[in-house]
């Protein structure tokens, strides 16, 4: 396959990224992306090596770190740690890209190459999965962009990347639209963040309560509150007037968080509606559940 052409009129240089996942996800191939498009790119560095990186001086190109279970010192919650620590930050925020991938998948991937997992020397790869996927779950949550690389050839998730990250002027805004729960904490990176508390919630409906805002039967029961039609309205109207002066700005990602008291009808009713209305706009827009993701992966 021949190597993309280097892209050198970068947008931000001050944009820097942290890239992750489960061994066999596709971190490698990220990275190598994510070099081709004029990102200094480190991969496997010792944490401890991280926060210096980032407290570096003036930056002359965006940077982008590699991070597996494999480095030095590696620890959950010392990367938690620093991903908290630097994505706190409005004027450089640490970005996360968490490379994911079905366990099954992973399987196959390492029967097909007769690699070891890392984490499970002297077991099946299947074991070292399911341990490092609970290793890293903490890590995933935290993610900014959560890439599936599980139906995704190589030259597919380059494309993926290059759609998130790619830094050629007059690039497109990426939009990503999330629900979470408030019990759980609204997730880091939100440049802008709504309550749909305030909403009839479909839970107290004995036939919703087990479905999700994704059915329709549900998105129904929600726009039917007097209150949904307006409230939806103005915050389309709004997200529609800001993305434009955004991408002014020469901001590349933008992120929208809608939450309710579960994080698994109102909120995600409001960010299929909202996502869809962007979408036909021509907007770039990614959705993410974190509560419904949380769940999928407690049941795997």
């Amino acid at each position: 396959m021949d190597q993309p052409d280097r892209i050198k009129d970068v947008q931000t240089v001050d944009r820097r990224v942290l890239v992750t996942g489960p061994s066999g996800a596709g971190r490698s191939t990220a990275i190598r992306a994510l070099e081709d498009l004029g990102y200094e790119a480190i991969d496997n560095i010792p944490l401890s090596l991280v926060p210096r990186l980032l407290d570096a001086g003036e930056a002359r190109r965006p940077m982008a770190l590699g991070i597996d279970v494999r480095n030095r010192d590696f620890s959950t919650a010392g990367l938690i740690e620093t991903i908290d620590t630097f994505g706190a930050d409005r004027t450089r925020p640490l970005e996360v890209l968490y490379l994911d991938c079905a366990p099954d998948v992973l399987v196959n991937r390492f029967s097909e190459t007769r690699r070891r997992h890392p984490m499970a020397l002297g077991e099946t790869p299947r074991d070292g999965i399911a341990r490092e996927m609970d290793l890293l779950a903490p890590i995933r949550t935290r993610a900014d962009v959560l890439i599936d690389t599980t139906d995704l050839s190589p030259h597919d998730l380059r494309a993926e990347v290059a759609q998130w990250y790619g830094v050629e002027k007059g690039r497109s805004l990426s939009v990503s639209v999330q629900s979470f729960s408030y019990k759980r904490g609204m997730p880091r990176g939100l440049d802008m963040a709504f309550d749909t508390r305030f909403l009839n919630n479909p839970y107290w409906e004995e036939s919703l309560r087990g479905l999700t805002g994704a059915n329709l039967q549900v998105q129904n029961y929600v726009a039917s509150d007097p209150r949904f039609a307006e409230f939806f309205s103005k915050v389309r109207d709004l997200t529609q007037m800001l993305l434009p002066a955004y991408v002014e700005e020469g901001k590349s990602y933008f992120a929208i968080g809608f939450g309710c008291t579960g994080g698994q009808h109102r909120s995600v009713t409001l960010v299929e509606r909202l996502a869809k209305a962007l979408a036909e706009e021509g907007w770039q827009v990614s959705i993410r559940h974190h509560e419904l993701e949380r769940r999928s992966a407690a049941r795997a």
